[in-house]
C-alpha cells in the first residue's frame, strides 16, 4: 500500500492480521475499555445472571397478571414466606426485579458485580451476592417479624411482597469498594450511602431501610477473604542472559 513503510509494523504480533490495528487498540484508553467489557469468559456469573432476571422479567410482562402475581407471591422473601419456606423464599426472591424495567439493573451489575468478578473470579463474586442477598433479608425481615410480635407493625406486614436483586448488587458494591484505591473507595462508599439515604427518605419502608445499608455492610466485611484472593495480571519473568565467565573459570551447574 502507497505512504506506508515495509518497517512500520515490525512491532505488530507476527501472523495477526491487521496488526497495526489491533497494536492500536490494546494500548491507552482503548485497552483500558477492551479489559472492562464483559464478556462470558471473563464475567460468567454476572452475564448469566443478568439473562435469568432479564428472562424472567421478559415473562412478568408477557404473561397474565394473575399468573406472575402468584409466581411472585411463592418467590417473595416476606416474613410468611420465610418463617414457612424459608430456602424457597431464599432462592427465588432473587431472580425477580422490582418493577417492570430492568436495565437499571444492567447497569448496576456492570458497575458492581461485572469488576468485582473480574478481580476475584466467578465463585467468589457469586458468594459475595448470595451472602449480601441473605443477609440483608434475613436481618431486614426479622426486624418486621420482630415488630410484628411486638405490637409495633400491624401483621398485614409480613405479607407485604420481597422481591429483587438490590441487596446482592448493593453488597457487591460494599466488596468492590475494598479492592479499589482509597480515593475510589472513599467515592464508592459514598455514593452507596447517598443513594440509600435519599431512598431511605422518599420511600419510607423499614425493609429496604434496614436491608440495603446491611447489604453493603456484608460486602464490607468480606473485604479482607476477597483481598486475599484478587486476581493480579501475571509479570513475565525477566529473562537475563548470564554473564561471560572468564577463560577458565568454573561455571555452577544450573539447578
Amino acid at each position: 500500500m502507497a505512504g506506508v513503510r515495509r518497517g512500520a509494523d515490525r512491532n505488530a504480533p507476527a501472523g495477526a492480521p491487521y496488526g497495526m490495528l489491533r497494536v492500536g487498540l490494546r494500548t491507552g484508553v482503548a485497552q483500558w475499555l477492551l479489559e472492562r467489557v464483559p464478556t462470558p469468559r471473563r464475567t460468567p456469573f454476572t452475564l448469566g445472571y443478568l439473562a435469568v432476571v432479564g428472562a424472567t422479567t421478559t415473562f412478568a410482562k408477557l404473561a397474565g397478571p394473575e399468573l406472575v402475581q402468584r409466581l411472585q407471591e411463592a418467590s417473595s422473601s416476606d416474613g410468611h414466606n420465610l418463617l414457612q419456606h424459608p430456602l424457597r423464599a431464599l432462592l427465588l426472591s432473587g431472580f425477580w426485579v422490582a418493577g417492570e424495567v430492568w436495565m437499571p439493573y444492567l447497569w448496576g451489575f456492570a458497575f458492581t458485580l461485572a469488576p468485582l468478578e473480574r478481580r476475584v473470579g466467578p465463585a467468589r463474586a457469586a458468594a459475595v451476592f448470595a451472602i449480601g442477598h441473605v443477609a440483608a433479608t434475613l436481618l431486614s425481615q426479622g426486624v418486621v417479624i420482630a415488630a410484628v410480635a411486638t405490637g409495633r407493625m400491624a401483621p398485614e406486614v409480613m405479607d407485604r411482597l420481597d422481591i429483587g436483586v438490590s441487596y446482592g448488587v448493593l453488597a457487591c458494591l460494599g466488596a468492590v469498594a475494598g479492592l479499589l484505591p482509597p480515593r475510589g473507595r472513599l467515592l464508592a462508599l459514598g455514593g452507596a450511602g447517598l443513594m440509600i439515604v435519599e431512598q431511605i427518605a422518599s420511600d419510607r419502608d423499614v425493609v429496604t431501610a434496614v436491608g440495603h445499608p446491611a447489604a453493603v455492610l456484608a460486602g464490607v466485611a468480606l473485604w479482607r477473604w476477597l483481598r486475599r484472593a484478587e486476581r493480579r495480571p501475571l509479570r513475565p519473568a525477566a529473562v537475563t542472559a548470564p554473564a561471560a565467565a572468564p577463560a577458565g573459570a568454573h561455571v555452577p551447574a544450573a539447578r
